[in-house]
């Protein structure tokens, strides 16, 4: 039963307070609350529970751009350097954001020059998130649009419940870490038939550290269905926070296109990454520069410690099921160590293979320990890239001997039922002779 509605109403002397009493207002009373079509600035908003926010198809929620104002919405989950969010959400229940609006960020606000070589902006070091769901549960987020993120656009913290339903987020795609969707150790999330255009991550399943530095909890029962993204990074992602385990994960019926890489397992930090499904997937998978993390990969999954203190988990019971498309990267299974990924079936797996722009015919383990803790002397953005001594990003890897479609290191139990990968002819130059290169007992390099 849909509750009945407030038309809100701003107060040209205060409009961002007036917004934030509107909203207490009509949660309090049990009333949902309209934005009317129009330009709303704002500073902060906290949502309480019971909150129904509708953003009438041509409202635009735009926020103010200075970091400061939003100091009042801190979390302990840090994502890089940012700890607070436009838009939170904290220990609250039965939200609903949901309209035709547009969410506005101040991304452009957060810009302080470019990589040209790196196909990046220089982001600031302190950014504010756009959205932020933290330990709440019942929460839907239905149709609205998002765009112009600074950060990580929607952060789902330690919740459960949790529904987003057609909708569009887009942002710039030169602009680092604006994750689409973050899935950070929550339960029972389903995302269904939203559009997602970023330069970062899609849609990416994590398991963070809190502030005592022990992991938030698991991440498990999650469902992303229907979508359709573009990512300058990975569309489809786990990790690579992974302090603690991720499992029951299903993927289906999505479509990917110009992105760096489709599908993507990071295991860094411990925690174990299992019974993970990716099911009837189109992609289009193209190398970017070496700014972003990949290199045109269809499939990538890694394991390495990148702390000296707590080993990688495994990654394991991986099925990859009727994915189609093309790639300019190939197909990476890398373990550091043997075993670390093991039970993964590749099964009805079409894909084309082609040169890319860089033609790089290079493999990807970043992060990794360098990333953490570069020398005082390296080159590069911390967490992104470092170069090393020879002048070359750390992490970025020939194939051995050319790059085949699918490359195996130190996998256990690898099933290939029905795997084709076409190849032009003549193969390019740095294409390994070999469709299939499969190799064991390869010693640690990076861990």
């Amino acid at each position: 039963m849909e509750k009945s509605r407030k038309i809100f109403t701003a107060n040209p002397a205060d409009p961002g307070q007036s917004l934030q009493q509107a909203i207490d207002s009509a949660a309090a009373d049990g009333l949902a609350l309209s934005l009317p079509k129009g330009v709303h600035r704002c500073g902060p908003l906290r949502l309480p529970s019971g909150t129904d926010l509708w953003l009438d198809e041509g409202a635009i929620l735009r926020f103010d751009p200075d970091y400061a104002l939003y100091a009042s919405n801190t979390v302990d989950v840090i994502a890089e350097d940012s700890d607070r969010a436009l838009i939170l959400a904290q220990e609250a229940r039965s939200i609903r954001i949901r309209g035709a609006g547009m969410i506005e960020a101040p991304g452009e606000a957060f810009i302080e020059g470019l990589l040209e070589d790196m196909g990046t902006h220089i982001p600031s070091r302190h950014r504010p998130r756009t959205l932020v769901i933290d330990r709440c549960s019942d929460v839907q987020i239905e149709g609205i649009k998002i765009g112009l993120s600074a950060m990580w656009t929607v952060h789902l913290i330690r919740s459960e419940d949790v529904r987003l339903e057609r909708v569009s987020i887009i942002n710039d795609r030169k602009m680092p870490n604006t994750d689409g969707v973050v899935v950070d150790g929550c339960e029972r999330v389903t995302i269904e038939n939203c559009v997602i255009d970023t330069a970062d991550d899609g849609v990416v399943l994590k398991t963070s550290r809190g502030a005592d530095g022990a992991s938030i909890g698991a991440c498990r029962s999650i469902r992303v269905a229907k979508c359709s993204i573009i990512s300058e990074s990975c569309a489809l992602k786990l990790g690579t926070e992974s302090f603690g385990e991720m499992s029951d994960i299903l993927f289906e019926d999505c479509d990917i296109a110009h992105s760096n890489r489709a599908l993507g397992l990071f295991s860094r930090d411990g925690g174990r990454l299992a019974n993970v499904t990716f099911r009837r997937l189109t992609l289009d998978c193209r190398e970017t520069p070496e700014g972003f993390w990949g290199s045109g990969e269809a499939i990538t999954a890694t394991v390495l410690d990148r702390r000296s203190t707590q080993p990688a988990g495994a990654i394991e019971n991986i099925l990859f099921e009727d994915i189609r498309g093309r790639m300019e990267g190939a197909i990476n299974l890398y373990s550091d160590k043997p075993g670390l990924i093991r039970n993964v079936t590749l099964r009805r797996v079409s894909i084309h293979q082609a040169p890319g722009r860089f033609n790089a015919c290079r493999y990807d383990v970043r992060p990794t320990k360098f990333d953490l803790a570069p020398s005082p002397d390296a080159a590069g953005r911390a967490n992104a890239w470092v170069r090393g001594e020879d002048g070359k990003v750390i992490g970025l890897v020939d194939y051995p001997g050319g790059m085949p479609g699918v490359f195996a290191s130190n996998v256990e139990n690898l099933v290939l039922e029905g795997v084709e990968v076409t190849r032009p002819t003549p193969l390019p130059a740095g294409f390994h002779p070999d469709t299939i290169v499969v190799m064991q007992d390869q010693p640690s390099v990076w861990s």
